[in-house]
Protein backbone atom coordinates (compact mmCIF):
# COMPACT_ATOMS: atom_id res chain seq x y z
CA UNK A 1 0.00 0.00 0.00
CA UNK A 2 1.43 3.20 -1.01
CA UNK A 3 0.88 6.39 0.08
CA UNK A 4 -1.62 8.81 -1.91
CA UNK A 5 -0.58 11.84 -3.71
CA UNK A 6 -3.78 13.33 -2.08
CA UNK A 7 -1.90 12.89 1.33
CA UNK A 8 1.48 13.54 0.48
CA UNK A 9 0.49 17.34 -0.86
CA UNK A 10 -2.11 17.49 2.42
CA UNK A 11 1.56 16.76 4.65
CA UNK A 12 3.70 18.77 1.88
CA UNK A 13 1.05 21.47 2.47
CA UNK A 14 1.27 21.61 6.06
CA UNK A 15 4.81 21.71 6.41
CA UNK A 16 4.66 24.71 4.29
CA UNK A 17 2.11 26.34 7.23
CA UNK A 18 4.48 25.61 9.87
CA UNK A 19 7.06 26.75 8.58
CA UNK A 20 5.84 30.40 7.56
CA UNK A 21 4.33 30.62 11.49
CA UNK A 22 6.60 33.26 13.46
CA UNK A 23 8.45 30.97 15.83
CA UNK A 24 8.68 32.53 19.11
CA UNK A 25 12.08 32.40 21.26
CA UNK A 26 12.43 29.71 23.42
CA UNK A 27 12.42 31.70 26.88
CA UNK A 28 13.06 28.68 29.26
CA UNK A 29 16.29 28.18 27.26
CA UNK A 30 17.40 31.47 27.38
CA UNK A 31 16.46 31.78 31.27
CA UNK A 32 18.67 28.64 31.26
CA UNK A 33 21.53 30.01 29.46
CA UNK A 34 21.53 33.07 32.18
CA UNK A 35 21.31 31.36 35.29
CA UNK A 36 24.07 29.16 34.00
CA UNK A 37 26.27 31.58 33.16
CA UNK A 38 25.52 33.80 36.65
CA UNK A 39 26.24 30.44 38.51
CA UNK A 40 29.46 30.27 35.95
CA UNK A 41 30.33 34.51 36.97
CA UNK A 42 29.73 33.77 40.36
CA UNK A 43 31.98 30.92 40.85
CA UNK A 44 34.97 31.85 39.24
CA UNK A 45 34.62 35.52 41.13
CA UNK A 46 34.38 33.28 44.20
CA UNK A 47 37.29 30.96 43.26
CA UNK A 48 39.54 34.00 42.39
CA UNK A 49 39.13 35.73 45.79
CA UNK A 50 39.55 32.49 48.12
CA UNK A 51 42.89 31.98 46.16
CA UNK A 52 43.75 35.62 46.43
CA UNK A 53 42.77 35.88 49.74
CA UNK A 54 45.05 32.67 50.65
CA UNK A 55 47.87 34.17 49.10
CA UNK A 56 47.73 37.55 50.91
CA UNK A 57 47.47 35.65 54.29
CA UNK A 58 50.84 33.29 53.53
CA UNK A 59 52.27 36.78 52.75
CA UNK A 60 51.61 38.28 55.85
CA UNK A 61 53.17 35.14 57.21
CA UNK A 62 49.89 33.95 59.11
CA UNK A 63 50.03 30.34 60.72
CA UNK A 64 46.34 30.16 60.29
CA UNK A 65 46.11 31.26 56.86
CA UNK A 66 42.98 29.52 55.72
CA UNK A 67 40.89 31.97 58.13
CA UNK A 68 41.38 34.65 55.00
CA UNK A 69 40.08 32.28 52.35
CA UNK A 70 36.94 30.90 54.40
CA UNK A 71 36.05 34.39 55.39
CA UNK A 72 36.01 34.78 51.61
CA UNK A 73 33.40 32.24 51.32
CA UNK A 74 31.01 33.72 54.32
CA UNK A 75 31.47 37.13 52.82
CA UNK A 76 31.30 36.94 49.10
CA UNK A 77 27.70 38.31 48.25
CA UNK A 78 26.46 38.45 44.73
CA UNK A 79 26.10 42.52 45.40
CA UNK A 80 27.96 45.15 47.13
CA UNK A 81 25.46 46.53 49.43
CA UNK A 82 24.82 42.65 50.59
CA UNK A 83 29.12 42.29 50.85
CA UNK A 84 29.60 45.18 52.92
CA UNK A 85 26.54 44.92 55.31
CA UNK A 86 28.19 41.11 56.70
CA UNK A 87 31.82 42.52 56.31
CA UNK A 88 30.79 45.12 58.70
CA UNK A 89 28.87 42.32 61.36
CA UNK A 90 32.00 39.72 60.57
CA UNK A 91 34.56 42.26 61.48
CA UNK A 92 33.36 44.33 64.73
CA UNK A 93 32.24 40.77 65.75
CA UNK A 94 35.68 38.97 65.03
CA UNK A 95 37.47 41.77 66.69
CA UNK A 96 35.31 41.94 69.69
CA UNK A 97 35.57 37.69 70.00
CA UNK A 98 39.31 38.41 69.89
CA UNK A 99 39.80 40.13 72.23
CA UNK A 100 36.95 38.97 74.79
CA UNK A 101 38.82 35.84 74.00
CA UNK A 102 42.31 36.54 74.82
CA UNK A 103 41.82 38.18 77.69
CA UNK A 104 39.52 35.29 78.70
CA UNK A 105 42.16 32.66 78.23
CA UNK A 106 45.08 34.87 79.62
CA UNK A 107 42.76 35.90 82.59
CA UNK A 108 41.27 32.68 83.72
CA UNK A 109 41.60 30.15 80.88
CA UNK A 110 39.92 27.88 79.07
CA UNK A 111 37.20 26.53 81.35
CA UNK A 112 33.61 25.93 81.31
CA UNK A 113 32.36 28.73 83.66
CA UNK A 114 35.17 31.15 81.66
CA UNK A 115 33.84 29.80 78.68
CA UNK A 116 30.41 30.96 79.08
CA UNK A 117 31.44 34.21 80.75
CA UNK A 118 33.22 35.08 77.95
CA UNK A 119 30.07 34.67 75.53
CA UNK A 120 27.91 36.31 78.20
CA UNK A 121 30.56 39.74 77.93
CA UNK A 122 30.52 39.76 74.10
CA UNK A 123 26.85 39.75 73.81
CA UNK A 124 26.95 42.71 75.99
CA UNK A 125 29.75 44.50 74.04
CA UNK A 126 28.04 43.67 70.83
CA UNK A 127 24.74 45.51 72.01
CA UNK A 128 27.16 48.07 73.26
CA UNK A 129 28.86 48.58 69.93
CA UNK A 130 25.22 48.71 68.13
CA UNK A 131 26.03 45.23 66.14
CA UNK A 132 23.36 43.23 65.50
CA UNK A 133 23.03 39.47 66.18
CA UNK A 134 25.13 38.39 63.28
CA UNK A 135 28.05 39.60 64.78
CA UNK A 136 27.87 38.16 67.72
CA UNK A 137 27.60 35.01 66.09
CA UNK A 138 30.76 35.51 64.05
CA UNK A 139 32.29 37.17 67.68
CA UNK A 140 31.47 33.67 69.30
CA UNK A 141 33.04 31.84 66.81
CA UNK A 142 36.40 33.78 67.19
CA UNK A 143 36.40 33.48 71.02
CA UNK A 144 35.99 29.72 70.70
CA UNK A 145 38.47 29.38 68.90
CA UNK A 146 40.35 31.91 70.52
CA UNK A 147 39.62 30.44 74.02
CA UNK A 148 38.99 26.58 73.42
CA UNK A 149 41.25 25.43 70.59
CA UNK A 150 44.73 24.25 72.07
CA UNK A 151 47.62 26.43 71.07
CA UNK A 152 51.47 26.16 71.43
CA UNK A 153 51.42 29.88 70.99
CA UNK A 154 49.85 32.58 73.26
CA UNK A 155 46.55 33.18 73.42
CA UNK A 156 46.87 37.10 71.82
CA UNK A 157 49.14 35.44 69.14
CA UNK A 158 46.40 33.05 67.89
CA UNK A 159 43.80 36.32 68.91
CA UNK A 160 45.39 38.50 66.38
CA UNK A 161 45.83 35.84 63.56
CA UNK A 162 42.51 34.95 63.53
CA UNK A 163 41.71 38.63 63.21
CA UNK A 164 44.20 39.01 60.46
CA UNK A 165 43.28 36.31 58.56
CA UNK A 166 39.66 37.11 58.88
CA UNK A 167 40.29 41.03 57.95
CA UNK A 168 42.51 40.02 54.80
CA UNK A 169 39.28 37.62 53.90
CA UNK A 170 36.97 40.64 54.07
CA UNK A 171 39.50 43.24 52.27
CA UNK A 172 39.42 41.05 49.32
CA UNK A 173 35.91 40.21 49.18
CA UNK A 174 34.78 43.54 49.34
CA UNK A 175 37.91 44.55 46.43
CA UNK A 176 36.69 41.93 43.97
CA UNK A 177 32.75 42.86 44.68
CA UNK A 178 33.84 46.67 43.86
CA UNK A 179 35.63 45.58 40.94
CA UNK A 180 34.00 43.03 39.71
CA UNK A 181 30.46 43.15 40.30
CA UNK A 182 27.31 40.91 39.68
CA UNK A 183 24.22 41.50 38.48
CA UNK A 184 21.55 42.09 41.59
CA UNK A 185 19.38 39.50 39.97
CA UNK A 186 21.75 36.94 40.30
CA UNK A 187 20.29 33.79 41.63
CA UNK A 188 23.90 32.38 42.65
CA UNK A 189 23.31 33.41 46.53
Amino acid sequence: MGISNTTTAKVSERREELAALPTAPNKPIEAGRRVRRQVVVHSVRTAAAAVISLVVARLFGLSEDYWAPITTFVITQSSLRETLSVSWHRFIGTALGALVGAIVAIQIGPNLLAFGAGVLVLGLLCALAGSDRTAYRFGGVTLAIVLLVPRTNSAWHMAFHRFAGVSIGIGVALVLTLLWPESEDSPAR
